[in-house]
């Protein structure tokens, strides 16, 4: 059961005289930005405090000194763009601060601020967006911290989860169709590196037959059993033996002795991750040697009038990558809504003199915040709760565990969703 999260430090009565507040969103894109942008500006324009938008992340904050112009988030000026918009109307870039070799850079970055007269940042971002946010407070700079991550591996809800998660299972249910019409077995690769939240919700959602993330090494025998056992069955008892089989993956698969897949050729983003790519058509290519050392196979392929001799002999395997269309386009209701009080609600952190926090939600007018360095600590998939969908039918690619909950009774919801 999810903890209600507690402040780990009482609200300061300091009540700042904050007059202008930028805005950063940092790494990658996804639903729920823009719903931070709008909140901050709105809950700020209440406060008589004005907002500009820093454009490029923490490239553009590098670059503040240099730049002309801010653009000034004004009542009119947010009316422009809708919090149902995924992206950043603020503009991102991938940038670690520490990283640049300026020796004086953060002497330039509080001049930058000090030229358009800025006296704190919210910033809305991930783990490593978040390492910066400690980076800058620990600097002199005063900022707080929204959290963003597609991936839900933050120890705090963050925006960009719920409305992936619904893309992904869009995604899967779709390519059902053109599965089915051509008896494919299709595997879905998406994003998540250290940990599999959307691809395990997502494929859930979605109905996937089997979903690999990267807090389970695969057992591809555990796989290719599951995958026979199923597909066949489905081709068998259709009246016109129609059937597919479906794979959702993460991009941080690990095989069975533990060790994360990569395409060394991808080379590494500027925070010094190697960027992942090939998950799918690594399990495509395990599936199709598993297939084709399979007797079994064969004799399927002829006794339901597929098989066609060196033309087709096995289930044809596809892999798909949607990329960054998981990420894109719409946020969806949950995420504007968490966006829209992340946002607000870290104005009114700064307003109480806080620093190098992160926004974790509100309960009435009790708002909730951690240390940033609590909150970018990395949360996993709870294999419990993958146990309870094993019994379900899902294949994680291991054999499957018992299920045996423990019940207790409660007298209010439990808040966490994801």
């Amino acid at each position: 059961m999810a903890q209600k999260i507690r402040p780990t430090k009482p609200l300061q009565g300091v009540n700042m005289k904050i007059q202008k507040i930028g805005i950063i969103t940092s790494g990658g894109d996804c639903g729920g930005l823009n719903a931070v942008v709008k909140g901050t500006s709105q809950m700020a324009t209440q406060k008589k405090i004005q907002t500009y938008a820093i454009p490029n992340g923490y490239a553009g904050l590098y670059n503040l000194l240099d730049t002309e112009s801010l653009v000034e988030l004004t009542p009119k000026r947010i009316d422009t763009f809708s919090i149902g918009l995924a992206g950043s109307e603020a503009g991102h870039s991938r940038v670690k601060i520490s990283k640049i070799k300026n020796p004086k850079k953060y002497e330039r970055i509080k001049e930058g601020l000090k030229k358009f007269g800025i006296d704190a940042l919210v910033i809305s971002g991930g783990d490593d967006t978040g390492s910066v946010v400690e980076d800058l407070d620990s600097h002199g700079i005063q900022c707080v911290h929204a959290p963003k991550t597609m991936d839900l591996d933050l120890m705090p809800y963050s925006v960009g989860g719920d409305s992936t998660i619904n893309r992904i299972a869009f995604f899967v249910r779709e390519l059902k169709t053109t599965g089915r019409t051509h008896n494919r077995v299709m595997i879905i690769e998406v994003f998540g590196r250290y940990a599999g939240h959307t691809a395990f919700r997502g494929g859930v959602a979605g109905e996937a037959d089997c979903i690999l993330i990267p807090e389970i090494p695969v057992d591809w025998d555990e796989v290719y059993r599951h995958l026979k056992k199923v597909y066949i069955k489905r081709i068998c008892e259709s009246d016109i033996r129609a059937g597919t089989y479906t794979i959702v993956v993460a991009e941080g698969l690990k095989n069975s002795s533990g060790e994360p897949i990569y395409d060394e050729s991808a080379g590494v983003d500027t925070f010094g991750h190697k960027k992942l790519a090939g998950a799918g058509k690594f399990v495509a290519q395990e599936i199709t040697k598993k297939l084709s050392a399979d007797e079994d196979i064969k004799l399927f392929m002829e006794q339901t009038g597929m098989y066609v001799e060196d033309l087709y002999t096995i289930p044809e395997v596809r892999t798909i990558t949607p990329s960054h269309l998981v990420r894109a386009g719409t946020t969806l209701a949950y995420d504007a809504n968490f966006g829209m009080t992340a946002g607000a609600n870290a104005v009114n952190l700064l307003l109480k003199g806080l620093s190098g926090v992160t926004v974790c939600g509100n309960s009435g007018k009790t708002v909730y915040y951690m240390e940033t360095h609590e909150a970018i600590k990395q949360r996993h998939v709870d294999l419990d709760e993958v146990t309870l969908f094993e019994q379900l039918g899902f294949c994680f690619g291991r054999v499957r565990s018992s299920y045996e909950p423990e019940c207790k009774k409660t007298y209010g919801p439990i808040e966490r969703i994801y």
